[in-house]
């Protein structure tokens, strides 16, 4: 019955001789699973065009297996869900035996079933089931799936009738890839009239239908990569036109409102450039990229696996190495303890060999250093005596620094006056040259008075500021002249210091001799001694100061 049944479903042609003749030396007792898979492959699956419903073989199939494994406890979906849901996990489930499907899958598909109802998917309640997963098993099978969907765990709040569409629409879209389904306005070919039709997008094709429990079915678009659709503007009161053109005809249809018109022709247009790039659908394609990536993590894994395992090997070899090499340490220290017991040994036999001699040499050592410490007085006495006479050569150099920079300082303020001098002098021939100019202005006619009135007045401010500059000079040379006295005064208090310092010199035991600073190149001589600058310098500054002067002026 079981392969009359098969044979029927895949639409391959039944052999009952060639079923007698495999079964012919197994007719005591019931046929294992084992031993119908030979038989399965070789008669009915080989035989397999292609051609058949696979909703109907899957439902032979969930008829087979539901009743021995579904859960006995009721649920909130109906067995018709629970058989979509059966046929979702094994599109999604892996290509192993037993079947299961991984957490990452089962995210996917309550997300699809999530958002098909319009809720918000709960991210946190999918993670702490995830790991409370993960710790005991590495999937779900489908009955547990079933169960799991038809709790209602991640369905709360949800009816019965919208758990069962979301569902019907997530089957439609894996299973029957059903990629866009609705009502639309179909224009006729031979009456040219408009009719409404149920369209149902697949990769390949567009079926249209009386009515949406798909019975009545009234035509098909065969679609291609030659295909292509296109808008077109409202015409004999009909909107929301669009055109679909294939080889051999071409289709005018009416969506209800411009989103629909929008989404339908983006929907065939994206499924005609699928069959151009000859890609799969797109749900087909995503599985299998999320496969390939779930292999790839699965091959790190046991790369990685497979480091530590190599890593683990080499680091009990190094615990080997440590040990041999802890064992060699050992023994290396007990030739040590040994070697250190004999050489203590001749340590001792040493030290009292040299007991004799470091007694003779302590009473050596005693002698010397009483002749170093008498020496060592002497040395004392002569050094402090040496420093003594350092100190007294350091406070007369400082002296001399002090009588040089004295006579510096000077000659600065000698300079700044006489610079001060020069400018008033300057300054006073200005203020004539100003007042001879004014007196010629006032033996001017009436005329040129009212015209030069105004050179007046700003004369006469210049003349204002001249002279406030002029009094300015004074209080600069006459602090010039108190800089200078008291430079006078430190130039005495120098010379006298040096001369109490020669005297202290001239009377010390007559150890060193003054050494005075001197030049070899001649130096002027002021009233108050020698200059602190030679002659070429004099000429130098004088320069300096003329060329200030003269861009003063």
């Amino acid at each position: 019955v079981l392969s009359h049944n098969l044979c029927t479903v895949l639409n391959v042609p039944h052999d009952p001789v060639a079923l007698e003749e495999h079964f012919r030396d197994d007719d005591e007792g019931p046929v294992s699973n084992q031993g119908y898979m030979p038989y399965l492959n070789k008669f009915i699956l080989e035989k397999v065009q292609g051609n058949f419903d696979k909703v109907e073989f899957n439902r032979m199939c969930w008829t087979l297996c539901a009743k021995k494994n579904l859960s006995k406890s009721p649920l909130l979906i109906s067995d018709e869900d629970a058989f979509k849901v059966w046929v979702i996990f094994n599109f999604l489930s892996e290509d192993k035996y037993p079947l299961i499907i991984v957490p990452e899958e089962i995210e996917y598909l309550l997300k699809k079933i999530t958002e098909a109802m319009g809720a918000g998917w709960q991210q946190e309640q999918f993670d702490h089931y995830k790991i409370a997963l993960n710790t005991s098993r590495e999937g779900l099978s489908a009955w547990e799936l079933i169960e799991l969907i038809g709790s209602g765990q991640f369905s709360k709040g949800m009816d019965r009738q919208t758990v069962s569409m979301a569902i019907n629409e997530v089957f439609n879209e894996l299973i029957l890839d059903v990629l866009k389904q609705g009502y639309m306005l179909k224009k006729g070919h031979k009456r040219k009239n408009w009719m409404e039709r149920w369209f149902v997008l697949k990769p390949n094709i567009i079926s249209y239908y009386v009515s949406e429990d798909l019975k009545d079915k009234k035509g098909d678009i065969v679609l291609d990569g030659n295909c292509c659709v296109e808008a077109l503007p409202d015409k004999d009161g009909k909107k929301c036109l669009f055109l679909i053109k294939c080889l051999d005809k071409t289709f005018e249809i009416s969506a209800s409102d411009k989103k629909k018109k929008q989404e339908w022709i983006q929907a065939i247009q994206s499924t005609v450039n699928l069959l151009r790039a000859g890609s799969p659908p797109p749900h087909k394609e995503a599985r299998q990229k999320r496969k390939e990536l779930r292999q790839k993590l699965l091959a790190e894994q046991e790369e990685l696996e497979r480091q530590m395992k190599e890593l683990q090997a080499a680091n009990e070899n190094k615990q080997k190495e440590l040990e041999t090499v802890r064992k060699q340490l050992e023994a290396a220290a007990a030739r040590a303890a040994e070697e250190e017991k004999k050489r203590l040994q001749t340590q001792v036999e040493l030290q009292d060999r040299f007991s004799l001699e470091l007694e003779r040499e302590k009473m050596v050592r005693q002698k010397m250093e009483e002749q170093v410490a008498q020496k060592s007085s002497e040395l004392e006495q002569y050094l402090q005596r040496v420093r003594e006479l350092e100190e007294m050569y350091k406070q007369l150099q400082e002296a001399l620094e002090d009588e040089k920079q004295a006579r510096q300082d000077e000659e600065t303020v000698r300079r700044l006056q006489a610079r001060l001098l020069e400018e008033e002098t300057a300054k006073r021939a200005e203020l004539e040259k100003w007042h001879l100019q004014q007196q010629q202005t006032i033996q001017m006619t009436e005329a040129e008075k009212q015209e030069l009135e105004n050179q007046r007045m700003m004369k006469e401010q210049a003349l204002q500021v001249a002279m406030q500059q002029l009094k300015q000079l004074e209080l600069e040379r006459k602090e010039a002249l108190e800089q200078y006295e008291e430079v006078k005064k430190k130039l005495e208090t120098a010379a006298n210091n040096t001369k109490s310092w020669k005297d202290k010199v001239a009377h010390h035991e007559g150890l060193i001799r003054l050494i005075e600073p001197g030049s070899k190149n001649p130096h002027l001589i002021t009233n108050w001694g020698p200059a602190a600058f030679t002659e070429a310098e004099l000429e130098e500054r004088q320069r300096s100061w003329k060329g200030k002067k003269a861009t003063s002026e």
